[in-house]
């Protein structure tokens, strides 16, 4: 807890985050009408009656929404409430057009739940989730079309939402950027949103406050609206400092709503922060109480998926890769089928932790140089296994395969194909071999004297003049043999 400390200049201060995540349902209708909830299409195209807020339109709740609600719950270990009630929270957007947002207060869909935070020094640390609620989106203003008018598009207003509420437990803006990757994994695994931050489907709101170690909390403020891992963090330093130096300077913290300003990397006031009375919650008379069926939810917790960290735990324990690598492998769930298809496919078994290395370092490698996922690799999962079967049988050396592997990716061609038609397969011929090792030796006499007087690192530079006049496709291990019994 130490390391998170932040000094200013009268000692040291604690920095307390919780964090509200509001995730948009993978469902192709929206909460409480049938309208569309694809993203993408024209301003006010995907609008029903019910969202726009037409007298005498009664919601419907979409069974969908509800399904997925839950199976999230299930996955971040909470308890599951079969009874919950839906609420009118009150006020003004010239997006919200009804005044009021269905949402759910005082008995949510989804109580108490954890979510475990990897540290980058190995450990973990459980994070408390307080509640997870369903709501509506509201629609968005747009204020860059017109120089002095706002324009309104509809189309968002009355997307199903997941408000997912952690307690106060984040300590960092580290903390917080990757409670909110691991919150995003959980979600991609489960089906439940498509995390897509830059389409606005998820987002989050970050309340901070500074104390005194072990002192009581201080004033929060809440950082409204902040849609990368980047500007979490970022939002969260500055922030942080903001208050210390206003606390140090004499002043106070005032509660307030804040806007994260990405390109100066500033927060700024938005609003003063309202309470729960400020919204005048009661109970929404157009809609029943949800009850959920007991065995329904059972069902669905039988259906669930492996998560990243049953997964990471049987990475390590079955495969024997480290929990760093295996961290990163299960982050995100195409990036776990594409290894296990590499290491395991239809029950013959390669070596994980070469087939790990090839994953993480020269395609992830590949990968970001072009600025392509996973999903996008010209290299199959199939073909990459390929490719480790000829370093396994040694038709490839290690340097070869690097090369084969770079034109797999080029031409999203299978590496036998690659190898049959460059003539790249591996010399391991003895005779073929010696001969190339006494042009070598031939040719090098200095070297070999060196060697010979006792400086056997010069093994190294003999090597490397074989595989060079075999054009890289000599076996190194057959090399060294050769040139170790011809030097006596």
């Amino acid at each position: 807890m130490s390391d998170n400390l932040i000094q200013g200049e009268t000692g040291a201060w604690e920095v307390v985050i919780g964090m509200e995540v509001h995730a948009q349902v993978a469902s192709k209708a929206k909460l409480f009408s049938g309208a569309s909830t694809a993203f993408g299409a024209a301003p006010n195209s995907q609008v029903s009656l019910v969202d726009a807020a037409m007298p005498g339109m009664l919601p419907v709740i979409n069974a969908e929404c509800v399904r997925q609600a839950v199976l999230t719950g299930l996955g971040l270990k909470a308890a599951i409430n079969l009874v919950s009630v839906f609420d009118r929270k009150n006020y003004f957007y010239p997006d919200l057009p009804s005044g009021y947002q269905i949402s759910q207060y005082k008995q949510p869909i989804v109580g108490e739940g954890v979510l475990v935070l990897d540290l980058k020094d190995g450990g973990q640390r459980a994070i408390a989730i307080e509640r997870l609620h369903l709501e509506q989106d509201a629609g968005k203003s747009l204020h860059d079309q017109h120089p002095s008018k706002t324009y309104i598009d509809l189309n968002r207003a009355g997307a199903a939402l997941m408000e997912i509420v952690s307690k106060p437990d984040l300590r960092s803006g580290e903390e917080a950027a990757a409670y909110l990757e691991k919150m995003r994994s959980i979600l991609r695994y489960i089906g439940s949103c498509d995390g897509n931050m830059q389409e606005g489907s998820m987002r989050a709101d970050v309340n901070v406050s500074v104390r005194k170690p072990g002192g009581p909390l201080g004033t929060r403020c809440e950082i409204k609206n902040v849609n990368s891992l980047r500007f979490v963090r970022q939002a969260v330093e500055y922030e942080a400092r903001r208050q210390i130096e206003l606390l140090e300077g004499g002043g106070t913290v005032t509660q307030e709503t804040r806007l994260f300003d990405s390109g100066a990397g500033t927060t700024r006031t938005m609003r003063s922060k309202e309470e729960a009375h400020d919204y005048r919650y009661f109970p929404d008379p157009d809609l029943l109480p949800l009850e959920l069926d007991a065995a329904w939810v059972e069902k669905l917790k039988a259906g669930l998926p492996e998560l990243p960290d049953e997964k990471k735990q049987r990475f390590v324990g079955d495969y024997g890769l480290s929990a760093y690598d295996a961290g990163v492998l299960v982050a995100e769930r195409a990036t776990a089928d594409f290894f296990e298809t590499v290491v395991d496919p239809k029950g013959k078994k390669r070596d994980p932790k070469q087939a790990a290395n090839w994953v993480l370092s020269e395609l992830f490698g590949r990968l970001h140089k072009d600025g392509k996922d996973i999903a996008q690799s010209p290299v199959s999962a199939e073909n990459l296994g390929g490719l480790l079967d000829l370093l396994a049988d040694a038709t490839l050396s290690g340097r070869l395969a690097k090369d084969v592997f770079a034109a797999m990716f080029d031409s999203r061609r299978p590496a036998a194909d690659i190898v049959a038609e460059r003539g790249l397969k591996q010399v391991t011929d003895t005779g073929a071999l010696s001969a190339a090792v006494e042009q070598v030796l031939a040719a090098n006499p200095t070297q070999v004297a060196q060697y010979r007087a006792g400086q056997t690192k010069v093994i190294g530079f003999l090597v490397g003049q074989v595989m060079k006049a075999t054009s890289g496709k000599a076996n190194p291990q057959a090399v060294n043999a050769l040139l170790h019994k011809a030097l006596g």
